[in-house]
């Protein structure tokens, strides 16, 4: 009997931070450097696959071969990853999105003032989730970024998000050469990675990836 045809797929991958500016020169942002995403994003080039990357804003060039699109605020790349998880078959979201903005961005610059001020923000939109809730038979992969309660919070964002998978680390993760990783699924045992480099943990979530969508 032949061997199953491993699939051919395209794959979205989001990576590095997004961020909201509260004037001409300040924003809200993350520490991430965008390297678990583009780990990801040469991992599936290299086993074969389409990749479309949207990336915010990172200090890594564009990966030969894989189309690239910089974005800088949550709702931007919301836009383009939606767009692009239409035509895919999957999405690993790495990116570490602002979960809010400021309600009103400031003209020119906020000069300094009070010894006190408030800042009211809104919350930006939820971008797995939303393609999670939309996902049908196509492949969705997440990141916590999680501290308190770690594991508790991150089974219910698999949950929640509709997820195949669910990659869990701490803020130690950030920048970081190697770290310590656990893979969640709706439907099986998690996985452990002590001290593995972004490299070897994206070339572990591409055959995820593949296995499920041979699978389907």
């Amino acid at each position: 009997m032949p061997a199953r045809r491993r699939p051919r797929l395209h794959i979205v991958v989001s990576a590095g931070p997004t961020r909201e500016h509260l004037d001409a020169v300040r924003f809200l942002s993350s520490p991430s450097s965008g390297r678990m995403g583009f780990a990801v994003a040469a991992a599936a080039l290299r086993a074969g696959h389409r990749v479309t990357l949207v990336t915010g804003p990172v200090q890594i060039p564009s990966p030969p071969g894989v189309r690239t699109v910089r974005v800088t605020t949550a709702r931007e790349m919301r836009r383009e990853v939606l767009a692009a998880f239409r035509e895919a078959d999957a999405l690993v979201m790495t990116a570490a999105v602002s979960d809010y903005r400021p309600l009103r961005r400031r003209r020119g610059k906020w000069k300094k003032g009070a010894a006190r001020v408030s800042l009211a923000l809104v919350r930006n939109p939820d971008i797995l989730a939303e393609a999670g809730s939309r996902k049908r038979r196509r492949i969705c992969i997440g990141f916590a970024v999680e501290v308190q309660e770690a594991l508790k919070s991150a089974t219910e964002k698999l949950r929640r998000k509709n997820l195949d998978a669910l990659c869990l680390c701490s803020p130690e993760a950030f920048g970081a050469i190697s770290a310590d990783y656990r893979i969640l699924f709706p439907d099986r045992e998690m996985e452990r990675f002590r001290g593995v480099t972004k490299a070897q943990l994206a070339r572990r979530l591409v055959g995820h990836m593949v296995g499920i969508a041979a699978g389907r």
